[in-house]
């Protein structure tokens, strides 16, 4: 059985997307996933990159294109009355629903859903305490645990080559993006171009 991690943060449509699909996707496998939060953002800073809700004509053309794949791959998704948001509180606040810091899938899930859903917005006061009465943490979501969980999976991450969410990673080799989702799965399915197309990126030369 292999084992998968997910690297996630639920300010990305794409990680909500992928998290949706997942099951669908790798259906007929069996496989175990671990479920990561990190922060988008500091994957953003460390590699000098600006983030595509930043970037003008980006911005809408992603949102465009993720209404297109929810609908495309039925999904129900509704965008946040605001976004970007600073995702912060519900990523400690899914850490703080684990003393692993790997929450569940149903955490992960619900806290998708209060961004993705609905089309509140994922940062008011009042929506963030009633979701974290309804996941009822074991943890004081404001303790010094849940930042240092968030920011050692962010470091792993950066440390193993991730550069955006949502990555898949299975025996060290990384799939980012939904449209990855066959990728993982031909993986999976053992196809036998990974044993020589994997390779084939470490073959081409940089430009001046």
């Amino acid at each position: 059985m292999k084992h998968i991690t997910f690297y996630l943060d639920v300010i990305s449509p794409y990680a909500y997307l992928a998290f949706e699909k997942l099951p669908e996707a790798l259906a007929g496998h069996s496989y175990s996933v671990s479920y990561k939060p990190i922060l988008f953002a500091a994957l953003l800073k460390h590699h000098g990159q600006l983030g595509p809700a930043e970037i003008p004509g980006k911005r809408e053309w992603t949102y465009r294109q993720v209404a297109w794949l929810a609908r495309q791959n039925g999904i129900d998704l509704q965008m946040p009355a605001q976004h970007p948001f600073n995702p912060l509180s519900l990523l400690r606040l899914a850490l703080a629903c684990s003393t692993s810091g790997l929450p569940n899938r149903y955490v992960c899930e619900t806290i998708f859903r209060h961004v993705w859903l609905g089309g509140g917005d994922a940062a008011d006061a009042q929506r963030l305490q009633a979701l974290t009465t309804q996941l009822a943490p074991p943890r004081d979501v404001n303790d010094e645990l849940a930042k240092i969980q968030l920011r050692a999976n962010t470091d792993d991450a950066i440390a193993r080559g991730v550069f955006g969410v949502p990555t898949f990673e299975v025996d060290g080799k990384l799939f980012w993006g939904l449209d990855a989702l066959p990728m993982l799965k031909a993986y999976l399915d053992a196809d036998p171009w990974f044993g020589s197309g994997w390779g084939l990126a470490d073959q081409v030369g940089n430009g001046p």
